[in-house]
Formats: structure tokens, C-alpha cells, sequence
């Protein structure tokens, strides 16, 4: 394909992507199988065409007079973003062949006319709705918020599945396929791979043998923050794509696992002695080998549910390469389906339904396809969730709420819902959720030192991770 056609494919896309609820991804891949002529240069350079118009959709949107065509924000970013001068833009719109065609006199005049002050939300490349929200949250960090949400493409984050094999022998197998894994800072379990080049992570056997799983670290910090331990009964319930079934599982499995390994003395050993005799009176006490107990507790009780059946489908697959175990669950649409669980759970964890805005680094699509009337309509099915969710937890259980989102309509004023309408859940302090298993010691620290009381935020600016909210509760009777 020529550099004209790959920008007319790139503008047609764009144009599929807003007239569809499907991420830019599968709209991308659907483009592909289309059109097979294109080459796999040809698709990448299409993809980052068009991400690169989807990230700075605002401010194209506004240097081209509020047009939202595909042709119009392609035309916008070969000047405001690539620098092209009007001449070179020219020559990539000639009409021939399979290319755009020619500029227009308007957007002619668009691209030549001089750079007025942009509004803030322009240059924050957010929706306009949602500034206000950042400035109360982030206060004079907002715009550095905004643009690390928005701006550069995400790092590819794998959790380490202790249950099969350690995050060292995982880092030797990516090692080894000619990968640059590094250590997660705050999850124990966690390792993380650069975006550029994206690396093609189902094909690794690595994954094939269920070795690891993609997962943000912040998803991971998640799901070490319910304090699961082996033995107990934990609900996932609203497993979604089951990310966290399978983080839980993990952690209830790989905790017994260590958990029935006892060290026991072997017989002391005769060695030579420095002082001469027959070594009688030196011995050396071999190191104690782990040996397992027998009937110890293995794992846990997982419930997973959800109230869509095709996401419950899709986990199973993925539990059974993992080599881990979950109960599977439909629930009604009013929440039932679990009655037999009220009272019974020693953790429950609700990752509510959200409007994802904590993922716009990786699906920046999203942020222009969201509005008002949607995040409170999502606050007041969390509010809801979470009452229902509640019935399940047994006095001294652990209720665990969080969300993807950045918004405080999802995040703290559904907090304040629940703790107003549920008086019998005490809030843990983040600082006693955060001793659990699997976070480092800079975990606890920085991750302690950021927490409001029994609140935590995650971020792109402040911790390199996708957005996340948690709060967690304990049930007093």
C-alpha cells in the first residue's frame, strides 16, 4: 500500500470505530481479515495511525472546526501532530489511486490557520465532562494525570501464576525468547514487558502452559488486597472476564501450597575433624528438606459469577490452563443465584461495573464514547451491587470494592453509598489491607503512604498503573 492509501484506510477505520461499541482493536483486526491485500507493515502502520488521531482526538477535533470524521482528524494530525507542511499533506491528497482525495478550501484553511489558546480539556486530551471531576480529585496534578491517562501507550503487564511455577523461572522462559521482562514494583507476582515492540504474549509457551497471564498490576494489587488465604470461601462476583478468578485462585493455591511444606531435620552427619579422631564428635545438621503435610488444607472455595453467561464461558479455558479451580455462577439480574452463600463468605470482592476510564492508556477509544447520563447510571448499579454483594460476607469477612475508573462518581461517592446504606461494615485501614501476600515492601510503603484511610487510588501519573480505586470492609456482625 502506498503512504495516501494507508491514511484512507486509517480514516475509514476511525470512522467504523466511532460508529461502534467494539474496541479499536477488533475493529482493526476486522479491517485486516477484510482487506488481506494489506501487508503486516500496511496493518501496523494503519494501527498507529490510528491510535495516534484516537489519543489526541480532542484537540484535532478542535483544530478542525468540530469535525469527527475520519477523514478530518487524519488531515489534523499530519500537521499538528507529525508537522507535515501543507504542501507534503497535499501530495498525500491527490485523489490518485487508492488514496484521499484532494483538501478542500475548509480544510485547507483549517490546517493553515494559526494555533489559538487551546481550552484546558483540549490540551488535557479529555472529554470536556470530566475536568472538573479530575481537578477535585487531583487538584494541580490534574493535567499530569490527564496526560499520563491519555498520551503514551501502555506497558504489557504478566502475572506470574505461583501456583504452577516462580516469577524467577518466568523471567529466565520471556529471558530466553528474547524478551526484556522486569520486576513489578508493587505485586510480588508481577513482571512487565515494553509495549514498543508489542509483544505477541499468547504465542509464548510460557502462556501456552499457563505459566502467566496478562493482567494490569494495578488488577493485581487488586486482588492481593482481599487477604485470601487457604480454606476459605471468596466470592468473586463480578468476575467479567475473570482476571481476578484467576488471581484469587492463584493466591488461595500457591498460599497452600507453601503452606503444606513443613522443614524437617534430617539425621545428623559424621564429617572429619580438624582436631583428628573419627569425627564422632562433629557433625554437621544437613539443611531440613520440605516435606509435605499430609491432609493439610489445599486451596480455596472460588465462586465466580456474573450475570452475563458468555463471560462465564470464556474463564473456563483459561482456569483450566492456569491449573486452578472455580465454582462458576449465573446470577439473575437482580443479584440472585447465591442465596445459599448469605453469610457464608469469608471474601467477597466486587470489581463493579465501571465506565473503564482508569484503562484509557489502553483503550483511548473509550473516552469518547462516554457520557454523563452513563456514569450515573454505573454509580447507581454499583451502589445496588454492592448492598447485594453484601449479604453474602459472615461476620468477620472482608467486603474488597473497586472499579477501573478514575471518576468520583464511581469510585468515592459509590464508597459513600454503600458505607451510609450498610452501617455493620467497619472500613480496614489500606495500611493493615496492604500486609497481605504478594506485595512488596515498596508496596506497603508507597502504596500506604498514598491511601486515604481505607481508600486507594492507583494511577498511570502516580503509580505507572492502570487507574484503580479499592476500598476495603469488614463486616462486624
Amino acid at each position: 500500500m502506498t503512504p495516501a492509501a494507508r491514511l484512507a484506510a486509517a480514516a475509514s477505520v476511525l470512522d467504523s470505530i466511532a460508529h461502534s461499541r467494539q474496541p479499536a482493536e477488533v475493529v482493526l483486526k476486522a479491517w485486516g481479515a477484510a482487506n488481506r491485500y494489506a501487508g503486516s507493515k500496511d496493518r501496523r502502520a494503519i494501527a498507529d495511525c490510528v491510535y495516534k488521531v484516537i489519543r489526541a482526538r480532542g484537540r484535532l477535533v478542535w483544530a478542525m472546526g468540530g469535525r469527527e470524521d475520519g477523514r478530518a482528524l487524519v488531515i489534523g494530525s499530519l500537521s499538528l501532530i507529525d508537522g507535515l507542511p501543507l504542501d507534503e499533506i497535499e501530495a498525500l491528497h491527490s485523489g490518485e489511486g487508492y488514496g484521499p482525495r484532494p483538501l478542500s478550501k475548509q480544510e485547507r484553511g483549517r490546517i493553515t490557520a494559526a494555533p489559538g489558546e487551546l481550552p484546558g480539556w483540549v490540551a488535557a486530551g479529555l472529554p470536556e465532562f470530566v475536568v472538573e471531576d479530575f481537578k477535585a480529585v487531583f487538584g494541580d496534578r490534574w493535567t499530569e494525570e490527564a496526560h499520563e491517562l491519555m498520551a503514551p501507550r501502555a506497558p504489557i503487564d504478566l502475572r506470574v501464576n505461583l501456583a504452577k511455577t516462580t516469577v524467577e523461572g518466568v523471567e529466565a522462559e520471556l529471558t530466553e525468547a528474547g524478551l526484556s521482562p522486569e520486576r513489578t514494583p508493587w505485586s510480588a507476582a508481577g513482571l512487565r514487558l515494553s509495549a514498543e515492540p508489542p509483544p505477541n504474549v499468547q504465542a509464548l509457551e510460557a502462556f501456552k502452559q499457563g505459566h502467566i497471564e496478562i493482567q494490569d498490576e494495578g488488577s493485581q494489587v487488586a486482588c492481593w488486597l482481599t487477604g485470601v488465604q487457604p480454606g476459605m470461601t471468596v466470592v468473586d462476583y463480578c468476575a467479567g472476564g475473570g482476571g481476578k478468578t484467576l488471581g484469587l485462585a492463584m493466591l488461595g493455591q500457591s498460599a497452600a501450597t507453601q503452606a503444606a511444606m513443613v522443614e524437617t531435620p534430617a539425621a545428623p552427619v559424621a564429617v572429619w575433624s580438624p582436631v583428628g579422631g573419627d569425627g564422632q564428635g562433629a557433625v554437621v545438621q544437613p539443611k531440613a528438606k520440605a516435606k509435605p503435610v499430609e491432609n493439610a488444607e489445599m486451596g480455596i472455595r472460588l465462586i465466580a459469577c456474573d450475570v452475563v453467561q458468555k463471560r462465564l464461558d470464556n474463564i473456563r479455558p483459561r482456569l483450566t490452563r492456569a491449573g486452578v479451580k472455580a465454582d462458576l455462577r449465573l446470577l439473575g439480574q437482580n443479584g440472585g443465584g447465591v442465596e445459599d452463600l448469605n453469610g457464608q463468605a469469608d471474601v467477597v470482592l466486587v470489581d463493579a461495573p465501571c465506565s473503564g476510564s482508569g484503562t484509557w492508556r489502553r483503550r483511548p477509544e473509550d473516552a469518547w464514547r462516554l457520557k454523563t447520563d452513563e456514569v450515573e447510571r454505573l454509580h447507581d448499579l454499583q451502589t445496588r451491587i454492592l448492598k447485594q454483594a453484601s449479604l453474602l460476607v459472615k461476620p468477620g469477612g472482608r467486603l474488597v470494592f473497586i472499579t477501573c475508573s478514575m471518576l468520583r462518581a464511581e469510585n468515592e461517592a459509590s464508597a459513600e453509598a454503600f458505607e451510609a446504606a450498610c452501617p455493620d461494615f467497619r472500613p480496614v485501614p489500606m495500611t493493615e489491607a496492604l500486609k497481605a501476600a504478594n506485595l512488596t515492601e515498596a508496596a506497603r510503603e508507597r502504596l500506604g503512604a498514598v491511601a486515604d484511610g481505607h481508600r486507594l487510588r492507583l494511577s498511570p501519573a502516580s503509580t505507572g498503573t492502570d487507574g484503580f480505586f479499592a476500598a476495603v470492609y469488614e463486616r462486624t456482625a
